[in-house]
This record gives structure tokens, sequence and C-alpha cells, in this order.
């Protein structure tokens, strides 16, 4: 039988393996732990096994943010309780929020945030419920900034709102021991009505390039048909120009070729005539005999009035003949 001492026995050692196994805590790598002593900040512990006094020790707690599927299939977000605080870069879907542009035009928006706790202590006790106080704080700051700039802007300026979104928000953060690595929005969804103006209008720009395109090809055409008449005119007139100076070269080269030909006949008729008589009566001769048989070679009656020089002429064929005679 077990009697009274052995039982106190069991319930004190069951009470001191229950106080060691609770005294023994595990961290996985990327978590911290903020242990409180007695309600009071202690030390903050590293991943792997640590012991800490179970009663007078106690880990504090911080609030999470969880995504949760709800009844209806949609997912929700809900604030939940942990010992463990992540280290690794966390992400924040946002929900959508109406803000309304510099020009008044109201616009959904949903943004994503980067973020990462690199201060334990400071994310534990500068601020109550961080995850929400960083969702209020990115929504207020998404609207002051769209609030800036008109639709336009904020259609075309992603990057840039990103850029001022994590500035403000890494500099706001930094009190809670949060670096806020980047911003993302996702979708910018501006009212129907909106949406069917600027669909007209980029329908009318794409119409009015097509046009201008279109008038600058037909412009580039004629500027090409004109350009390649007018190089044609130039070639035409240049290769006429070069037939005419080649034709006049011909021209002169057989003229000089004539004159050539006639001055060597005439030097050597010098020379056979210079023995016996006058050359240049010779030559004056037989000129005046050809005149006449091209005006008698015609059809037609004529009537040759033989000119008063004429007699010098005669004279001349006497002389022809004279010379004929002695060189016989």
């Amino acid at each position: 039988m077990i009697t009274g001492g052995t039982m106190l026995l069991i319930a004190v050692a069951a009470l001191i393996i229950i106080m060691v196994l609770s005294g023994v805590k595990v961290v996985q790598q990327s978590e911290t732990m903020v242990i409180e002593r007695l309600g009071r900040y202690d030390r903050t512990l590293v991943s792997g096994i640590n012991i800490i006094w179970p009663i007078i020790d106690k880990p504090r707690e911080i609030t999470w943010r969880l995504i949760v599927t709800g009844y209806n299939g949609a997912k929700v977000a809900e604030f939940r309780k942990r010992q463990r605080i992540d280290l690794r870069e966390a992400v924040y879907d946002f929900p959508r929020q109406n803000v309304i542009t510099k020009d008044n035009v109201v616009t959904e928006i949903n943004a994503l945030l980067y973020f990462q706790i690199i201060d334990p202590v400071k994310a534990l006790y500068e601020i109550e419920n961080l995850p929400l106080a960083i969702e209020m704080l990115t929504q207020t700051t998404l609207r002051n900034v769209i609030g800036e700039l008109d639709l336009d802007q904020t259609l075309t300026s992603r990057d840039t709102i990103n850029g001022k979104l994590r500035a403000i928000l890494d500099d706001a953060t930094d009190k809670w021991g949060v670096k806020v690595n980047r911003v993302e929005l996702q979708d910018i969804n501006p009212p129907k009505d909106i949406r069917d103006a600027m669909e007209k209008q980029m329908r009318a720009e794409r119409d009015r390039r097509a046009k201008i395109l279109e008038a600058e090809g037909l412009k580039g055409a004629q500027i090409l048909e004109a350009e390649g008449i007018r190089e044609s005119q130039i070639q035409q007139a240049e290769g006429h120009k070069a037939a005419q100076i080649l034709k006049a070269e011909g021209e002169a080269n057989a003229r000089i070729k004539v004159a050539e030909g006639e001055a060597e006949a005439i030097r050597r008729i010098s020379e056979a005539v210079a023995k016996t008589g006058d050359p240049v009566n010779y030559l004056v001769a037989i000129r005046y005999l050809e005149t006449l048989k091209d005006i008698s070679s015609g059809k037609d009656n004529k009537i040759v009035y033989m000119p008063y020089e004429a007699t010098g002429v005669i004279s001349s064929l006497g002389g022809i003949k004279d010379m004929l005679t002695s060189g016989k």
C-alpha cells in the first residue's frame, strides 16, 4: 500500500518536474522572447535552449496580426496574442480604402507593407498594438500622399508613391523598433465613370496618333517621291549634258581630223603644183568646180549668173590645163 509520505514525495517530484519543464524555453531560429521578472523587463531570449525561473519569470505577450478564413470563405485579419516574436520580414495586405486625389476623385487603393521587427523590446513597450498601429499609420499616410497628386499622376507614379510611403513609414516606426523595407500599391481603381472617360480619352489619343503616323508616312512617301523625281531629272540632265559634251567633242575631233586631212592634202598639192604653177589658183579652181557641181545637181531648172570675178577663176582653170599639159 502507498502511504501518505510516499504520495507527498510523488507530488513534490511531479511539481519539480513540471517547474523544470516550464522553466526550459526552446526558441526557434529567427524568433525571440521577451522575459519579465515580477512584471519588469529582465532579458531577451536568443534562439536555442534557455532557462527561466518559473512563477517569477514570465514571457511578455505581443499582439500579432493573422489572416484567417471566415465562415463565408472570405479572408479577414484578426489580432491575437502570442509569446514568441517573429524577427523575419512580415507582409501585411491591407484592405481596400477610399482616398481622394488632388483633383477630387475618389479612388480605391490597397497596399502591401513589408516590415521587420529589429528591436523586440521597443515593439513591446513603445506601442500597445503594433500591427494595428502600423495599419492605421499606413492608411493615413497613403491618404496624405495621394491627396497631393492628381489622378493621372497617381496612376503613372506608383514608384514615386511607394518611395514616399516607405520613407515616411520607416521614419515613423523607427521608435517602435520596426524597419519598413518597402511599400507596394496593388490596385488603383477609379470610379467607373472615370474609367470610361479615361478609356474614351485613350481611344481618342490612339486614333490621333494613328492619324499622325499615317500623315507622317504619307508626307515621307511624297518627300521620297519628290526626291526621286528630282534625282531622276538631275541624272537625266547630267546624262544629256554628258551626251552633248561627248557629241561636241566628237564633232570637234571630226572637224580637226577633216582639217588635218585637208591641210595634208593642200600640203601635198602645194608640193606637187609648186614646180609647175601657182597652187592657190589650183585650189580655188577646184573649189569652184565643186560648187558648180552642187548647183547643177538639182532637178529644177536654174539660171546661173557668173560673177565678175569668174574670169579669174577661168584663168585659174586655164592654169590647171597648162599644168596638166606641162605635166604630160
